[in-house]
């Protein structure tokens, strides 16, 4: 197979469903089969009772995973995943799952949810990183912080550095524990010249595209920070990022209207038919997840790591990232992050 060959075959593959999903070169497929047994190990997915996040939990619980704890703003939703689950997984899988209410732009909130699964749990071995806003336009939540940056990146890192020493037990006893954000291509819409150097860099209107397009580049980012600061003291806990692909979801079907209501139609129908579904969408966050031996990638369909941009590969900047962050946090939460 020529590369350019190859190539294409990769890009279609890593975006779009149908025919397109099954392009994907022999060294980079996995599918739900391929997910490993989990049975005795403990995951928490932010925003998993829809969408991606949903592909995830209910494969983890076929999978025959102990406990899933579902964090979401909507209790309506999460039951009806859990009604769906009963349904095809039977009531033992339901069972399985803990819904917590969370709203990942409200700090407070994360916290007093971090400290109730460390409290209820002696073990975890996947943290998925799933919540987030999408291609919305610009807005400041309660503590004064772009919104997509409060919920996309520092919402995730309040949890998952407060479910830190929960994740080093695990791991530290023997057992690969994984960490996964999700990210996007879409960090390639992300200013070339982003420094992470302010809150006033933060809270200035980039349009949605920019908006959510830095907040997933954080993610990559951020999962590249964990790798150098956690992994190389704790070789068992892995932390990576993934890209979904163009995924027949809420965001995509109905929340894209909010910044273009018309344009927007482009997204929601008109590319329908070439969306993967919220099972194909999920894979490569699965194989982040439950497979993948290395650290700090960026993961794209089925099972591809790839480079990201060149923001995304700055290493200086998942340090300035981080820097702020702690800074943000701090002085509009009144929240210290714990060091890795």
């Amino acid at each position: 197979m020529s590369s350019a060959v190859k190539a294409a075959q990769t890009t279609l593959s890593e975006n779009f469903g149908g025919a397109a999903h099954k392009l994907a070169p022999a060294d980079t497929r996995f599918s739900l089969e391929d997910v490993p047994d989990q049975t005795g190990k403990v995951a928490v997915i932010t925003g998993g009772s829809e969408g991606i996040g949903y592909g995830c939990s209910h494969t983890l619980l076929s999978k025959n995973i102990s406990k899933v704890y579902i964090l979401s703003v909507s209790k309506d939703v999460v039951d009806g995943a859990k009604d769906a689950v009963s349904k095809e997984l039977g009531e033992d899988k339901a069972g399985r799952v803990k819904w917590i209410q969370c709203d990942l732009s409200d700090w407070d909130r994360v916290l007093d949810v971090a400290k109730e699964i460390q409290n209820s749990t002696d073990r975890l071995d996947i943290l998925i990183n799933n919540a987030g806003r999408g291609i919305m336009t610009y807005q400041l939540t309660y503590y004064g912080v772009d919104r997509h940056m409060a919920l996309n990146h520092m919402g995730h890192a309040i949890l998952t550095s407060n479910l830190l020493d929960l994740l080093k037990k695990t791991a530290d006893g023997g057992d690969t524990v994984r960490i996964t954000s999700l990210a996007s291509n879409a960090h390639q819409g992300a200013p070339k010249d982003t420094k992470f150097e302010s809150l006033d860099e933060l809270n200035q209107d980039l349009g949605p595209n920019g908006q959510y397009g830095r907040s997933k580049l954080a993610a990559i980012l951020y999962s590249k920070y964990l790798a150098n600061h956690v992994t190389k003291q704790h070789p068992n806990l892995l932390a990576n990022a993934t890209h979904p692909g163009v995924v027949s979801t809420k965001m995509s079907t109905n929340d894209i209207h909010e910044p273009y209501p018309l344009a927007g139609y482009l997204m929601s129908a008109g590319l329908e038919l070439f969306k993967k579904t919220q099972f194909d969408g999920a894979l490569s966050t699965l194989y982040a997840s439950t497979v993948t031996r290395d650290s700090g990638q960026y993961i794209c369909p089925p099972a591809a790591p790839e480079p990201g941009n060149e923001l995304a590969q700055n290493y200086q900047l998942a340090e300035n990232l981080m820097k702020l962050t702690r800074e943000v946090v701090r002085e509009r939460g009144g929240i210290d992050l714990k060091d890795c």
